[in-house]
């Protein structure tokens, strides 16, 4: 049986160029992307990306002398469809800078220093009920290069593999509360302010367990008329 999903509004997509990211064009189609019937072999394999892909764990903060500078956080994600259904076995990447606002990555040449103790990069693969749980450092600010004036706010970079290639979400997570979310390009870029709210995650409150550690919990909806947004 086919499963139909509503289209996401236009609004809760992000707009084609973003102003000032000089990046734009090399990330998102200048031209609405023409669709085409899938064939059988677009839909049906490769099964299981998880297979071509090694996770990778979920522990980036380390411990004891390894300990990576910053405020350790754990983040709880959960992977659903619109009709809060979970994607169990969707792999999930994530990236992201670390307590500085660098990237572990040659293009990062920023003022600010590597940790040695972080790497910024996990991959895991959901469970039975579409979650996945990442123990990390909350990343930092940094300028974009543009040079006018523009901090990207601390953020984390996912992307969410189906069952196939072709079922993939690129998306970003931001923290409630961050005075630079009001001001950043790429999250504004999204013009249905609910559709913004499903990118920032939601704080637990403290509990004392674990009592060094903040706690976040985010949800990703794959598809439907709730999507999450795409990021770049």
């Amino acid at each position: 049986m086919t499963v139909l999903f509503d289209r996401p509004p236009e609004a809760a997509r992000p707009v084609r160029e973003v102003a000032g990211y000089p990046q734009t064009w090399r990330r998102t189609p200048r031209a609405p992307l023409v669709r085409r019937p899938l064939t059988l072999s677009e839909t049906t394999g490769p099964l299981e990306p998880a297979r071509r892909l090694r996770p990778l764990g979920g522990e980036l903060a380390g411990a004891g002398e390894r300990r990576a500078i910053g405020q350790a956080i754990r983040l709880r994600l959960r992977i659903v469809d619109q009709g809060g259904v979970p994607v169990a076995g969707a792999l999930v990447e994530m990236w992201q800078a670390n307590a500085a606002g660098r990237y572990v990555h040659p293009n990062d040449d920023d003022h600010a220093p590597l940790d040695p103790n972080f790497y910024g990069a996990a991959r895991l693969v959901a469970d039975a009920d579409g979650r996945i749980e990442i123990r990390t450092v909350k990343p930092g600010a940094y300028p974009v290069p543009t040079r006018d004036g523009w901090w990207r706010p601390p953020h984390v970079h996912f992307s969410v593999f189906g069952r196939v290639w072709l079922a993939r979400l690129v998306t970003q997570m931001y923290f409630p509360g961050e005075p630079l979310n009001a001001q950043d390009r790429i999250l504004n870029a999204v013009a249905d302010p609910e559709a913004r709210e499903r990118l920032i995650a939601r704080l637990v409150p403290p509990t004392g367990d674990p009592y060094d550690e903040l706690v976040y919990e985010h949800r990703i909806v794959v598809r439907g008329r709730e999507a999450t947004p795409p990021q770049p």
